[in-house]
């Protein structure tokens, strides 16, 4: 008798169902949410003085206004472009040292001639800072480095009241708080590393600095492609550090203030114009994460398949 086999696929989408309901919840519907009151008139007073409720909101219905939004946010001055400019500067200053001493820590904990005793204890502080609130981070750094703060008697150098002080202590905390993330991508990715490869190397003579060039950073680029897109798009919607930093007013002279902070200058008003800000940001994340990803794709290893085949 021919017994009928049993198929386990169906749990398997039963198990995902959970997933895909929240994700159409909370992520899917909002986006289209989005896209839609971008196109519209859609303004809420919410009457707010001095942080607080004084009267009751009053909301119009939205209306469609077509690529109105659009055109005011990119019309209406330099404050969009301006505020863009800020976010880059300021993530590719906290970006740059995150890589190079992430890089850096990586190859050392897995560089198994070193042998770094207590690998484990330096793991976890490393990657403490990541598991710690940003916004408690920002009020840290605001108490030692605004004026009566610990490191301004220290140096006595006003940081937070210049341009690329306060710049530079927005890179700093940014790096803090996420190089042992990427510390411990970049471990994972030279781990996956076939030692073999290594091994070959030092048999040919080949040196540390060209093992490194010639080896490591070849194999890890996917990986080093997917931290620089991540942190790019993270850096876009970078918020919460600048605004904590200088009370949401973005200065000194406007250079701190993010695309986010205009976003949430508007949601709680005209969220016909946010919702246009934050379809910009959308589409702008997209566009610069596929070039990078094209940039960084492997193209000679494509070709030299096909001219196999």
């Amino acid at each position: 008798m021919k017994r009928k086999s049993i198929s386990y696929a169906k749990w398997g989408y039963i198990f995902l169902i959970p997933f895909f309901v929240v994700y159409i919840i909370f992520s899917l519907y909002p986006l289209f949410q989005t896209f839609y009151y971008s196109f519209t008139d859609y303004v809420k007073d919410q009457g707010s003085i001095g942080g607080g409720w004084t009267r009751q909101a009053v909301e119009v219905t939205p209306t469609f206004c077509g690529f109105d939004n659009y055109s005011t946010i990119f019309t209406s001055g330099s404050d969009l472009l301006q505020s863009f400019w800020n976010t880059i500067i300021m993530w590719i200053v906290g970006f740059i040292p995150q890589i190079v001493i992430s890089l850096i820590l990586a190859v050392w904990f897995t560089d198994l001639r070193l042998k770094i005793k207590a690998q484990g204890f330096f793991k976890a502080v490393i990657y403490l800072p990541n598991v710690i609130m940003a916004s408690a981070f920002a009020f840290l750094f605001y108490s030692l480095f605004s004026r009566g703060g610990a490191i301004y008697d220290l140096i006595k150098v006003p940081l937070l009241e210049s341009v690329w002080g306060s710049r530079g202590v927005v890179g700093l905390i940014n790096f803090i708080l996420w190089y042992g993330n990427t510390t411990i991508l970049l471990m994972a990715a030279i781990m996956g590393v076939d030692t073999s490869l290594y091994e070959s190397a030092q048999i040919d003579g080949a040196t540390s600095s060209q093992t490194f060039w010639k080896i490591t950073i070849p194999l890890i680029k996917p990986i080093m492609s997917y931290v620089l897109v991540t942190s790019l798009i993270g850096g876009l919607q970078m918020y919460d550090v600048p605004a904590l930093l200088t009370k949401d007013m973005g200065s000194p002279n406007g250079k701190l203030k993010t695309v986010v902070m205009i976003i949430q200058a508007n949601k709680q008003g005209d969220i016909g114009k946010a919702s246009a800000l934050c379809v910009i940001i959308f589409i702008v994340s997209a566009i610069i994460g596929l070039a990078l990803m094209f940039a960084s794709a492997d193209h000679d290893g494509k070709k030299k398949k096909k001219k196999r085949g």
